[in-house]
C-alpha cells in the first residue's frame, strides 16, 4: 500500500516536466585574459523559444558548445534535459552552423533526414514504412522535395541547411540547440525553417535555444531573448530586452532601437562591433 503522502504518478510526471530543460547557474568562461561571460544564470522551460543575440565574439556559439558538453565552464553549473551537460545526449537536437558536406558524401538528402528519424537504430537494411512516411513529412515541411533524392554533397549550402534542420527535429528532442540555422536561406525558406522549429515547441514541448544575427524572421515565435555583449547579459521578453535603454547599458554606448510591425532595427552600434547581419537590423 502506498503511503498517504505519496503523490499520484501523473502529478510527479507533471512536476518533472516543468523543471527547466536548460539551466545555467553562475557560469563563467574565459579564454586567457578574456572573459566571455561571468555569473551567467538563466533557465529555459519546456516549450520556450529563446533567441540568443549579440555581437561576434560574445560567446553565443561557445554557449551551445557548453550545453552540448563540448566545452567545460571555468565555474558554475549547467544542466540540460534534466542532467549534467554531456556529449551524445539523445534528448538534445542540434543544428550546427552551416558547413558544406564533402561532395562524395554517400548519402541522399532523404538518407540524411532518415538518420535523424532512426537515430542510434540506423544500420543495414531498408527504412520501414513508418520511417519513410516520417521522412517524407519532414522533407515536405521545408519544401525540399525537389532535391531530396540528390547526393547531399552536391546540394547548395541552403539546401543542406534545410535538411539539417529537419534532421535535428526528427528525433523529437526535449532540447533543440540551433546555431545560425537561417544562414544562406532566402526569406521564404527562413520562414519555413523558423516555423518548423517553432512547431517543435508546440507539438513536443521542446525547449529551443536559437542563436541568430537576424531576429526578425523568428520574432513572431520568440518567448524570450538572451542578449550577450561585453561579458554581460540581459534576458527577458523581446519588448523588455530589445530597447534603447537595455542595449545602451549592455554596450556602454547609446543605441537606438527602432520598431515597426514585426520588425526590429538597431542603430548606433559602437565602431568595431560586428554582427554579421545587414547593417542596422537584428
Amino acid at each position: 500500500m502506498p503511503s498517504s503522502n505519496s503523490e499520484p504518478a501523473g502529478q510527479i510526471q507533471a512536476a518533472e516536466k516543468r523543471q527547466p530543460a536548460i539551466e545555467l547557474q553562475d557560469a563563467c568562461l574565459s579564454f586567457g585574459e578574456r572573459t566571455l561571460w561571468d555569473n551567467l544564470s538563466f533557465s529555459v522551460m519546456p516549450g520556450e523559444f529563446v533567441a540568443v543575440l549579440g555581437p561576434n565574439g560574445c560567446g553565443k556559439t561557445t554557449l551551445l558548445r557548453v550545453l552540448l558538453g563540448l566545452q567545460e565552464l571555468d565555474r558554475g553549473t549547467v544542466r540540460v534535459a534534466g542532467q549534467s551537460a554531456r556529449r551524445g545526449n539523445r534528448e538534445v537536437g542540434y543544428i550546427p552552423q552551416q558547413k558544406m558536406l564533402p561532395e562524395n558524401t554517400p548519402l541522399r538528402g532523404r538518407d540524411l533526414v532518415a538518420l535523424g528519424v532512426q537515430g542510434h537504430r540506423w544500420g543495414p537494411g531498408l527504412p520501414s514504412r513508418k520511417t519513410k512516411s516520417r521522412v517524407n513529412e519532414l522533407i515536405s515541411r521545408v519544401k525540399a522535395e525537389s532535391f531530396a533524392d540528390r547526393p547531399v554533397g552536391l546540394l547548395s549550402g541552403g539546401e543542406q541547411q534545410r535538411l539539417r534542420a529537419v534532421q535535428a527535429v526528427a528525433g523529437k528532442p526535449r532540447v533543440l540547440l540551433c546555431d545560425e540555422p537561417l544562414l544562406s536561406l532566402d526569406l521564404n525558406h527562413q520562414r519555413a525553417v523558423s516555423s518548423l522549429i517553432h512547431q517543435q515547441t508546440v507539438d513536443q514541448d521542446s525547449a529551443v535555444l536559437f542563436v541568430t544575427h537576424e531576429i526578425n524572421p523568428v520574432l513572431p515565435f520568440v518567448d524570450k531573448v538572451l542578449f550577450l555583449a561585453g561579458g554581460r547579459f540581459n534576458m527577458g521578453h523581446p519588448d523588455e530586452v530589445l530597447t534603447s535603454e537595455v542595449l545602451s547599458d549592455l554596450y556602454g554606448s547609446h543605441i537606438d532601437v527602432l520598431r515597426s510591425k514585426n520588425r526590429v532595427a538597431i542603430v548606433g552600434l559602437p565602431d568595431g562591433i560586428a554582427h554579421n547581419h545587414q547593417e542596422g537590423t537584428f
